[in-house]
């Protein structure tokens, strides 16, 4: 794992067991710190990850409004959608039981369920190899 991803999960670990979200979401969270729910598409269902293999991380990031692959790779300037904070950080692309990938768009990768292809559900920047997020307001906990 990259030190730069050890230290931010490190370093927002803390921020989050003291923020008010994490009261808010201690449903969602294990004793470790872990998802202990699964991770689920909202559209479709589909399992995006088990319960157990992720972590709760804050970071703000920029979501374009959720819709079908082929609308989100496309060359538009002006994108809608939403700055998230509250991501599940996995560091292994093969953690994931149900995820697909946009193309390029610039530097980064949007994560869509591979069922539905509705997404982005999450984000990965291509500069770094071992982080992807799913944003919590973008999946269901089951």
């Amino acid at each position: 794992m990259p030190s730069s991803c050890i230290n931010f999960i490190l370093g927002c670990y803390f921020c989050i067991t003291y923020s008010k979200q994490a009261t808010d979401r201690s449903d969602l969270i294990s004793d470790d710190g872990k998802n202990c729910k699964s991770i689920v598409c909202q559209r479709c269902g589909s399992k995006v990850l088990c319960a157990g293999m992720a972590s709760l991380a804050e970071k703000e990031l920029f979501l374009p409004s959720m819709r079908k692959k082929s609308n989100l790779s496309s060359g538009d300037t002006s994108v809608d959608g939403d700055t998230l904070t509250a991501h599940w950080f996995v560091d292994d692309m093969f953690t994931f039981e149900n995820v697909g990938f946009t193309k390029d768009v610039g530097r980064i990768k949007y994560l869509i369920c591979a069922d539905c292809e509705i997404g982005p559900i999450g984000w990965h920047c291509l500069d770094d190899k071992k982080c992807f997020y799913i944003a919590l307001d973008r999946v269901d906990h089951v």
